[in-house]
């Protein structure tokens, strides 16, 4: 594997003078990635290991391709890791003194957050680990999310809750030294839970989304909670030099648990997406002519009747992105098994140009290399050139546990779904299935995914 991490290190310093690219049409000429790093867990599968950071050899030239070969594991059980991100990205490009080389690696049930260093791509290393205690003691805050690099060189991460575990939470600031740098919201009013949030500097602007209090989801989901209010259906709008909230838009019922949402790639526009989970939704958001920021559904998934479940059964949209060149959205429903593509050339009128099965419960995925995919698809990847699309399928120990409790012993897989770039379309790739049912410690689960050139969802540009 030696060749490979040699490309990778190349790839990251040859196109670039600071980390990543000087623009969004520059990483779509990058090299094809070759390596892939998802974290996988135990925690909540009664195998009492720690969660783990894999890396994967994505290369189709590879001897070892579509296998685990390495894993780095957390030094405590039950950390839950979940998302995580780099330390620099392309905001950072200008700045030939940063390089994307260290990974943060939150566990979002035990608050504890670890810092990975990739200097060798394929065997990344356990560099520090920042304590829960500090994390309370200094800043109030639990429950870490979303990872992004900042233009300053620190990083921030999305926290979902307060020492406590109860919502709001904010957003924690860790320096280029991964020391603490305190909370970055200035005033959070009108923020009643915390989840996800992406940044457009050239606008002044962060969007950030809601799920719920750390107290709530780590249980596991109960509908009485939506009926008693704890989970979120607000988006907010902040200044992001004041760093105060300037608008927040309730969804209504329609926009149940906003998750992940996005921006444009492209820094000059003010176009972004978020999807509703439970409401199964995907709204639109942009600045109109008065500098006023508009939200519009644009996506409906339908619920489906199912036998034996007491409720019309929604899609559950988990995650939502968007393609370098912002033509693109793909999301995937959790709960009936889908993935799929929209061409969104104009934002407002996305039109469905492709879907594949992945598992669900309706029952209409087929098998790869003989597997049944076991849950649904969760969390995705995108090439940078928008080509291969990446899937894991599981979304949250307890929440899994509850939705599809086969996969605590069956453990995750990883596809990858070609993608047509001209007119649109989707067909699972035959050759490429990541088994995690045969990992040493045993099955694990799979969740969120990144690349060491750079991926969809990390990179922003300033």
């Amino acid at each position: 594997m030696a060749d490979i991490q040699l490309t990778q290190v190349e790839q990251t310093h040859e196109c670039c003078s600071g980390p990543g690219y000087a623009t969004p049409q520059e990483a779509m000429k990058a090299d094809p990635e070759k390596l892939l790093y998802a974290v996988a867990l135990y925690t909540g599968t009664g195998i009492e290991e720690p969660d783990y950071l894999a890396t994967i050899d994505v290369d189709p030239a590879s001897p070892t391709y579509s296998q685990v070969i390495s894993r780095a594991p957390v030094p405590n059980i039950g950390d839950e890791l979940h998302h995580f991100g780099w330390n620099a990205c392309s905001s950072c490009h200008g700045d030939e003194s940063k390089s994307r080389r260290f990974l943060v690696l939150p566990g979002v049930r035990s608050s504890r957050i670890h810092i990975f260093d990739t200097a060798d791509a394929c065997n990344p290393t356990l560099y520090r680990v920042i304590e829960p205690e500090e994390i309370k003691a200094k800043t109030d805050l639990t429950g870490p999310h979303t990872v992004h690099c900042l233009a300053d060189g620190n990083v921030m991460i999305s926290m979902l809750g307060d020492s406590q575990g109860n919502a709001p939470g904010g957003f924690l600031l860790l320096d280029s030294n991964f020391d603490i740098a305190g909370r970055w919201e200035h005033n959070a009013a009108g923020m009643n839970f915390n989840y996800d949030y992406w940044y457009q500097p050239r606008h002044n602007i962060m969007v950030s989304s809601e799920w719920a209090a750390p107290k709530t989801f780590y249980q596991g989901f109960d509908l009485n909670d939506v009926a008693s209010g704890n989970y979120g259906h607000s988006i907010h709008f902040w200044d992001w030099q004041r760093r105060d909230i300037i608008k927040s838009v309730d969804l209504g019922e329609e926009g149940m648990i906003p998750l992940e949402l996005r921006f444009h790639h492209n820094p000059d526009s003010t176009h972004g997406f978020v999807a509703a989970a439970l409401s199964s939704n995907v709204f639109h958001f942009h600045k109109n002519g008065s500098d006023d920021w508009n939200v519009s559904k644009v996506i409906d998934v339908p619920p489906i009747e199912l036998e034996g479940w007491p409720f019309p059964v929604p899609s559950l949209i988990t995650d939502i992105l968007l393609s370098m060149d912002d033509r693109y959205a793909y999301f995937s429903n959790w709960l009936h098994g889908d993935i799929r593509q929209y061409d969104i050339s104009d934002p407002a009128n996305p039109k469905l140009t492709g879907q594949v099965w992945c598992g669900g419960l309706l029952g209409k995925s087929k098998k790869v290399q003989g597997h049944e995919l076991q849950g649904g698809p969760q969390m995705l990847q995108l090439s940078l050139d928008g080509k291969r699309l990446y899937v894991t399928n599981s979304l949250f120990s307890t929440w899994d546990n509850q939705f599809y409790p086969g996969l605590a012993k069956d453990g995750s897989y990883m596809l990858q779904i070609d993608c047509g770039t001209a007119n649109g379309g989707m067909a699972i790739n035959e050759n490429f299935y990541v088994d995690f049912s045969k990992e040493p410690g045993g099955p694990s689960r799979a969740h969120e995914m990144r690349y060491p050139g750079g991926d969809c969802t990390s990179d922003i540009w300033i």
